[in-house]
């Protein structure tokens, strides 16, 4: 039954409300389509900052992942008007503002993969790489990017 829905009512259903795209902090969009490939920017969050392993938490990091990929899904149903048009999550790239002895990345970018898979079924389990960065941007605990390939 779940195949049915549509992933905004999924979306609906886990108490999320995607609004309007964050604004761009420097000369770049937010997304670029190529043929039928989404790229994105990276998209960090505002409401955690600091390194995991001395700031936050595996639990904080997890939750960040899951707001930067509800910022993701932002950017797309902006770009494409609709979610359904998601044929598959190709790939993400999840970078963890991490102290230098912090090896649980992958368990922190659990957090997006998850609620992509919540979202989308088997279209979006992806390929996905997690790594640990000195510092981010604005001190921001975790930045994601990814692959979305799309149809019309």
């Amino acid at each position: 039954m779940n195949q049915l829905k549509t992933p905004e009512e999924r979306l609906r259903e886990l108490g999320i409300e995607l609004g309007q795209p964050r604004q761009a902090v420097g000369n770049y969009v937010s997304c670029v389509r190529t043929g039928n490939l989404i790229f994105t920017s990276g998209q960090g969050v505002d409401q955690y900052k600091g390194k995991l392993g001395i700031d936050l938490t595996v639990e904080d990091g997890y939750a960040a992942c899951r707001e930067s990929m509800i910022n993701l899904l932002t950017v797309l149903k902006a770009e494409l008007g609709d979610l359904s048009k998601v044929k598959r999550i190709v790939k993400i790239l999840g970078m963890v503002n991490s102290a230098t002895d912090f090896t649980d990345q992958p368990k922190v970018m659990n957090g997006a993969s998850d609620l992509l898979v919540e979202v989308f079924g088997e279209r979006g389990k992806h390929a996905r790489s997690a790594v640990g960065m000195a510092q981010l941007p604005n001190n921001t605990a975790i930045e994601i990017e990814m692959i979305v390939e799309i149809e019309d």
